[in-house]
């Protein structure tokens, strides 16, 4: 898994308008990677319903993960939600 610092993609990776998370994901996922973006996006989670749906769903799926730290990331890793 691959870990990335929300605060490293251009504010506007996150406007799913922009295809680009979606990409991003798919290309991913295609090389058999899995991503976890690790930090505050409730800016962004406020400003859209569709990105909030997004995160949601992705995290149920488990694939590809958001969470607040990386704490968090280590936790869901060693078996925890």
């Amino acid at each position: 898994m691959i870990a990335v610092p929300s605060e490293r993609f251009a504010r506007g990776f996150f406007d799913l308008s922009t295809r680009q998370l979606g990409h991003f994901f798919q290309k991913l996922q295609n090389y058999r990677m899995r991503l976890a973006i690790c930090g505050d996006i409730s800016d962004q989670l406020a400003a859209s319903q569709a990105l909030r749906d997004f995160v949601r769903e992705t995290n149920q799926t488990g694939h590809h993960l958001f969470v607040d730290d990386p704490s968090a990331l280590g936790a869901f890793l060693r078996g925890g939600s």
